[in-house]
Order: structure tokens, then C-alpha cells, then sequence
């Protein structure tokens, strides 16, 4: 994850440079030394924040119901064979998904029996509580999805309206 995160830092930094006109500036100045408002610091935090939608119970009822939309369990494997899940999810655990979004439609297709997601798809992420689907947000953003959603709630919401799915 810190590999990951050097490199986002990286890339914000190049677009910062490249797209913003702060030229070499933003380069040049140490992490440490660079004050929260200097300039060019709002843009970076710009991008830090994702751009998902939070959404509650009722909104994922309502989107769950649309076509082009794919729900994603980000829990571990074992905590929807206990509890069970939402019907229609795919399980993908959070540690695996930047791997997952990257495989060919065939190998995703083998491994998870659903279609790979279209960058042009709704993504709807959930986990138990709301936390790793904050955080599947950032991930899917770095891999160009922008129709992305979060549901805050997550699986504990869900339970508090609907009986959920056992998995096999």
C-alpha cells in the first residue's frame, strides 16, 4: 500500500507541475517545508479527496435497481461467508481490488463469475461499516471509474432493513 500511495503522490505532484503552471515550484519545494497554504497546496488536496458519492440505504435500493450498476463487497472472504452478504455483490477484499480492476475481462470473468466493470459503469462499494469502502473509492479512482459510489452504512445498515443473502 505505501508503494501505492508514493506513486499517487508522484502523480499528483507531475500534474501539479504539468497542468496547473506552478512549473518546476512544486518540485523544488520539500514536503516538509511546504506550509498548508502555500500556493499549489489546495491543489494537491484536491485531489487527495475522492470524488465518490456517499449514499444511504435508500439510494442504493434505488440504484441496485438500474442497469450498468456493480456492487462491490469489499470485505474479507470469511466475513460474508459468516454474515452473509447483499444479493448481487461481488466479494472482492480491498487488498486484492487494484489487482482485480486491472485483469483482462476474461481472467476477471474466471475468477469472480461476473463481467469486469466498464470504466463507463456505476461501482457501488460496501463493506461492514463504511470504512474500506471509503478507501475502495481511491483505489477505483486512480483506475479511471468516476460513476463511483459508497454506501456509509455498509453491511450493518443493510441488516438493519433487509434479511441478507447466505453464501454457499
Amino acid at each position: 500500500m505505501s508503494v501505492w500511495l508514493a506513486r499517487l503522490c508522484v502523480s499528483v505532484r507531475t500534474v501539479c507541475a504539468q497542468h496547473v503552471g506552478y512549473g518546476g515550484a512544486v518540485r523544488g519545494i520539500r514536503r516538509a517545508q511546504q506550509p498548508a497554504s502555500s500556493p499549489g497546496w489546495h491543489v494537491v488536496r484536491h485531489f487527495s479527496v475522492s470524488p465518490g458519492v456517499t449514499i444511504k440505504y435508500e439510494e442504493l435500493k434505488d440504484l441496485l435497481k438500474n442497469d450498468g450498476v456493480v456492487h462491490i463487497d469489499v470485505r474479507e472472504p470469511w466475513e460474508v461467508k459468516e454474515y452473509g452478504c447483499i444479493e448481487g455483490t461481488i466479494n472482492i477484499p480491498l487488498g486484492d481490488l487494484p489487482a482485480a480492476l486491472q485483469l483482462t475481462p476474461q481472467e476477471f470473468e474466471a475468477k469472480y463469475h461476473k463481467k469486469l466493470p466498464e470504466k463507463s459503469n456505476t461501482l457501488v462499494f460496501s463493506c461492514l461499516a463504511g470504512i474500506r469502502s471509503g478507501k475502495a473509492l481511491e483505489v477505483a479512482t486512480s483506475l479511471g471509474y468516476n460513476q463511483i459510489h459508497h454506501y456509509l452504512g455498509g453491511f450493518n445498515d443493510w441488516t438493519r432493513h433487509e434479511v441478507p443473502e447466505k453464501s454457499q
